[in-house]
């Protein structure tokens, strides 16, 4: 039988603080109040003093209100039964279907222990040109998406969500607009990819407590999925959210801020986030995907800049495209080198044209006169911007490197290209 406390202390915004003894961090606890029973959630410990976080607000809550200490941190269910479903940051049904109880995980357990992992040597294939070819998403890595707000990358994730070659997709959205989650929705049951995913839910009229939850359920989920032997993409949007409950939170509890407001331990909060991202031996992999919306557009933003030390690269989304120059895939030369012999000298060569298309585009805006050259380059950035930069585009892996030598092809000659002979002799295509 769990203790009861009569006595709360005091009650700020939707933190609470009593006295209690034999209390864990991180602790379920279930207040009664006269409005009803309220999940609270331990965040903070100093000797007996305990400060709790409330799921749904304190509002209603009273000073005499009962407060039972559960034993066991928060806790969500796992089974195939998730598969197809929609949850709330706290896993309780938003889609009206029945509440699991089955199998309950503890989530926010510590990342896999290094000796369980094995080397990151698989591609997960999205469809996607500007992933595949030039930035190859690798399973188990850990990779965000840098996008100011406004550009389209919710679409992208659904896009990843329905083409990536993977077993399960768990998206996690944070401060979604309920258009946005009824987009994501709608558009995965349309084409019958919700039967493999399991939605985490926040939107930005559910309790703030609620979207620091929606990483650790989405991840607690995906790591017994993984330990199934399934491949699991985790897609989480968007991380800023996640960063700014955390200081909301953070400023409630009146802890001394760091830069921006921000708490001092953002790094090791994200942190402990990504670092789930693994490949087991002998089982599944997770592999994550996270959006980090840049306020202002400035990547030294506390978020993107915390988050650029943790990951293995970053997509940066710009005007809708996946921009090639700083997007960066640290681990793509872990399979690159065995999809194609051609991938990596089609990858080098258009990206390397590609700058010198810019630098071409820069001189005929500032009214230079073009060269034959120049032009062969602005015919060749406006079809490399088409037909692989554009994210409506979505052809598989070797189709998209034969369309790189096509497109190549119509632009210049072999030589042109600083291709090695032997290799464009191979793939370059015949006139008819």
């Amino acid at each position: 039988m769990h203790k009861l406390y009569h006595q709360i202390d005091n009650i700020a915004g939707s933190v609470v603080t009593l006295r209690a003894d034999g209390v864990k961090n991180r602790e379920l606890a279930e207040i009664d109040s006269r409005t009803g029973t309220s999940l609270a959630q331990v965040i903070k410990l100093a000797g007996n003093e305990v400060t709790l976080q409330v799921f749904a607000g304190a509002k209603g809550v009273a000073t005499d209100a009962q407060v039972r200490f559960l034993g066991h941190p928060m806790q969500v269910p796992f089974g195939d039964e998730l598969l197809g479903r929609v949850f709330t940051g706290s896993a309780k049904p938003r889609d009206n279907g029945p509440a699991l109880e089955m199998n309950p995980t503890d989530i926010g357990t510590p990342s896999v222990n290094p000796a369980k992992r094995i080397i990151p040597r698989h591609m997960v294939r999205t469809g996607i040109p500007m992933i595949d070819v030039f930035n190859t998403l690798v399973e188990s890595q850990k990779l965000p998406i840098f996008a100011r707000a406004g550009e389209p990358y919710n679409d992208l994730l659904a896009r990843i969500a329905l083409q990536a070659e993977v077993d399960i997709i768990i998206l996690g959205g944070m401060g979604l607009k309920h258009d946005d989650y009824l987009s994501f929705r709608d558009t995965l049951d349309a084409s019958g990819a919700l039967s493999r995913t399991v939605m985490f839910v926040h939107t930005a009229a559910d309790p703030v407590v609620e979207c620091m939850l929606v990483p650790d359920v989405s991840l607690a989920v995906a790591e017994q999925f993984a330990l199934k032997g399934k491949r699991v993409l985790v897609l989480l949007t968007d991380m800023t959210s996640f960063a700014d409950a955390m200081k909301e939170i953070a400023i409630t509890m009146e802890q001394i801020p760091s830069n921006r407001g921000y708490p001092g331990d953002l790094y090791s909060q994200l942190a402990a986030r990504y670092e789930k991202a693994v490949d087991f031996e002998g089982a599944g992999s997770i592999t994550i995907l996270a959006v980090t919306t840049m306020p202002g557009d400035d990547v030294t933003h506390p978020v993107p800049d915390n988050t650029g030390y943790i990951t293995e690269g970053q997509f940066y989304l710009r005007n809708g495209r996946i921009e090639p120059f700083g997007s960066l895939s640290r681990l793509k030369q872990q399979v690159n080198k065995d999809t194609r012999e051609d991938h990596r000298t089609i990858m080098d060569a258009m990206i390397k044209l590609y700058a010198q298309y810019k630098d071409a585009a820069e001189k005929q805006s500032m009214g230079f006169r073009m060269s034959d050259w120049d032009k062969k380059l602005l015919q060749y950035g406006a079809l490399f911007e088409a037909k692989m930069m554009d994210l409506s585009v979505n052809i598989p892996l070797e189709q998209a490197l034969d369309l790189g030598w096509q497109i190549l092809a119509d632009c210049f000659d072999p030589m042109e290209t600083g291709i090695p002979t032997k290799m464009a002799e191979k793939f370059w295509p015949k006139k008819a």
